[in-house]
């Protein structure tokens, strides 16, 4: 017993007991150090491909064909981003499907910042319209940030026979069927723009779809459709000129640069569409390559020559953060996808 006793009671030695500790603690970092690495692995590798990136040309993929608005959009930005991040980045023209073809092309490239979508309103609208979309609109694509947004102006010939939007509304009803319009496409947003505008208007015109560009805009101006929702970047100077005239924008509230043309809401409650230019990137980027891309887009928008183009071409200055973008497409995609199963629009 008196053994046991002073077994218990003996305490090593200090060179036995820091001899033991340092075992000890050799023993846990042993087994803690890989996870440790694990934990830190994916910010040493996203910080690693920053520092890397860009170390080539950028291609920035246009949806639509040359010569429309997106694409005056696309050419701006390339230059803008290319000067700021000190490589080439060019322009892609990859139409077709409203903008489907080209956002199926950069969903499914290689994430690693060098192949990047130009993002439009009509990103969302289409995405909701397609009946067997190849890819996830949401979770396959990463939102960088957005470059500028805008409402549409809706345009008229200006020998119609109504000068305002009332008046526009009360012919609508009066004539179920008769007025027509033009669009980009079928599920464009100028398409449902004007779908949302006759289901809560409960009014009926015709849809007449086009190829893009700016087709849709010269089918207006020879006559050959009564209206059209058109982004201000190719309408204002029509307007300007007299060859179209402006009824109403499309934003919740009057167009800045147009204070004297009335909303949509304040005639149609709860009615808003804007249009946005932005930047995305396929899913899987590092996180890293999309800040960098986000920070450089926020420094080039903030440029006094940057934000006056953006303004002349009849959009307002806007960035944001990923998230933020990654949140406001998700409900652009919920609102059309609403829009189209109440007007029983065929998905493609």
């Amino acid at each position: 017993m008196n053994t046991y006793l002073n077994a218990l009671s003996h305490t090593p030695s200090p060179s036995k007991a820091d001899s033991l500790n340092g075992r000890l603690v050799r023993w846990i970092g042993s087994w803690l150090l890989p996870f440790a690495f694990l934990l830190v692995a994916p910010t040493l590798i996203s910080n690693a491909w920053a520092q890397a990136y860009p170390a080539r040309a950028i291609t920035l993929v246009c949806p639509f064909a040359p010569g429309g608005s997106a694409d005056i959009m696309a050419r701006l930005i390339a230059q803008k981003l290319g000067e700021s991040l000190n490589v080439p980045v060019v322009v892609e023209n990859r139409p077709g499907a409203g903008g489907m073809v080209g956002a199926n092309f950069v969903a499914k490239a290689k994430p690693d910042g060098y192949t990047l979508l130009q993002i439009t309103g009509a990103y969302p609208a289409a995405s909701a319209l397609a009946s067997a979309p190849q890819f996830d609109a949401v979770k396959d694509m990463t939102m960088v940030s957005m470059v500028t947004s805008y409402p549409f102006i809706i345009n008229v010939p200006p020998n119609a026979p109504f000068q305002t939007f009332t008046e526009f509304l009360a012919y609508a009803k009066a004539h179920p069927g008769k007025l027509n319009y033009s669009s980009s496409g079928i599920g464009s947003i100028g398409h449902l723009s004007a779908e949302l505008m006759n289901a809560l208007g409960n009014i009926e015109t015709v849809h007449i779809p086009t190829k893009g560009g700016t087709t849709a805009l010269s089918e207006l101006l020879a006559g050959r459709v009564d209206f059209m929702f058109e982004a201000p970047t190719l309408s204002l100077s029509y307007i300007k000129s007299g060859k179209l005239k402006a009824l109403a924008s499309t934003g919740k509230e009057r167009y800045k640069p147009m204070q004297d043309l009335p909303a949509v809401a304040e005639t149609l409650a709860g009615y808003e569409t804007i249009s946005f230019i932005g930047v995305g990137a396929p899913a899987g980027t590092p996180d890293a390559i999309v800040q960098q891309l986000n920070n450089e887009i926020r420094k080039f928008v903030a440029q006094a020559d940057t934000a006056k183009r953006l303004t002349e071409l009849g959009g307002e200055p806007q960035t944001n953060s990923p998230d933020e973008m990654n949140r406001f497409v998700a409900n652009e995609f919920r609102k059309w996808r609403q829009v189209i199963t109440q007007r029983k629009i065929e998905r493609q």
